[in-house]
């Protein structure tokens, strides 16, 4: 597999961590059943996704960069859908994890 497709599975992996994170909230604590199966595939693809893309590239940025994706993506989706606080320090900080994302990324050596 090429460092390309690795990268591109690893941001596929990252939209369903999102995914799974967003569900678990709507799940109300798995008391209902399709956000809680859409958690349950959403985490198996995201973890099976991480995997492949593992074979490529490194582990340590590989889940680094899976873990920002995901923690960026459901802090905005969490404001723009569920009402969360969007404060300067808050969006300064999702700002520095997607700065660190792109760092790893650019730095990555593969």
């Amino acid at each position: 597999m090429s460092v390309a497709k690795a990268w591109t599975l690893l941001l596929v992996a990252g939209l369903f961590e999102i995914a799974w994170a967003l569900g678990l909230k709507y799940s109300e604590g798995f008391s209902r059943l399709w956000p809680s199966v859409v958690v349950v595939v959403a985490a198996a693809a995201s973890f099976w996704l991480l995997a492949i893309a593992m074979r490529v590239l490194q582990a340590g940025t590989a889940y680094a960069v899976w873990t920002g994706i995901g923690a960026a993506g459901t802090a905005l989706l969490g404001i723009a859908l569920l009402g969360e606080s969007a404060s300067t320090a808050r969006l300064l900080c999702i700002a520095l994890i997607v700065a660190g994302v792109l760092g790893l990324k650019v730095t990555a050596g593969e």
